[in-house]
């Protein structure tokens, strides 16, 4: 067990994915280039207890259909491992629900964001800092990535610093400390899962005023962000070469 990349589970993928056995953490694992093997996956909000820390090298949270303003009891149990992990500088990266997770868990605000739901293929813009961090410098200043959220980080916590943005969503990624990421939308989903999405919720994103047909139009395959999720299993097992974690 020990040494592996811990993929926190907050819940599961559209019932359309799981009736053709995917989740989450199989989209992370195949982004990451590792096998399976350098993976340990724990579904906190189902009860399971997590791993001895000692045995983690980098964790993963993943997206969830909860919201986090719920509160929910294992939030409290989730954001005390991830204030563990951050301290001990063990890569850590929240992904949608994971990110406004880690923002609540550093003193951060999340809540429904006032324009509603974001979906789709979007464009996002880094930040000058984006430029020297150790999971985005690689990048160019502006990308596309796949989103799909209602809430978001209103205010990120004190110390945060803001790595991406769009002219929706001004908190799409941030990092706390040197190694502790937070990103709004999805590397893990390919054009194939997001479009899978806005079928699952066309009729509530029609009612909300929101084009499917001209969302789904515009889905397109989004390389660069994925590319983070290889990047920061690279980090991760770097760490565990180094002998740390």
């Amino acid at each position: 067990m020990k040494g592996k990349i811990l993929i926190i589970k907050t819940g599961n993928t559209i019932p359309s994915l799981l009736e053709q056995h995917e989740d989450f953490e199989d989209w992370f694992i195949d982004g990451s280039g590792l096998d399976s093997s350098h993976f340990l996956c724990c579904a906190v909000d189902r009860g399971e207890a997590l791993p001895a820390i000692e045995d983690i090298v980098g964790a993963i949270v993943t997206g969830s259909p909860a919201y986090l303003t719920d509160l929910a009891p294992w939030n409290e149990i989730a954001a005390d491992y991830l204030r563990i992990l951050h301290a001990q500088q063990k890569p850590i990266l929240g992904v949608c629900y994971g990110h406004q997770l880690l923002a609540w868990a550093f003193g951060g605000e999340v809540g429904f964001h006032p324009r509603g739901r974001e979906i789709g293929t979007v464009n996002l813009e880094l930040t000058q800092e984006a430029t020297v961090d150790a999971l985005f410098a690689e990048m160019p200043m502006q990308f596309s990535a796949q989103a799909s959220h209602l809430q978001s980080v209103l205010s990120l916590p004190k110390e945060a610093v803001l790595l991406a943005k769009n002219s929706f969503d001004a908190h799409h990624a941030f990092r706390l400390g040197s190694s502790t990421w937070g990103v709004q939308f999805h590397p893990e989903f390919s054009a194939q899962v997001m479009s899978a999405y806005l079928c699952e919720r066309s009729e509530d994103i029609t009612g909300e005023g929101l084009n499917v047909e001209e969302l789904l139009a515009s889905v397109r395959a989004t390389p660069i962000s994925a590319g983070l999720l290889k990047q920061f299993a690279a980090l991760s097992i770097d760490l565990l070469k180094k002998g740390v974690g």
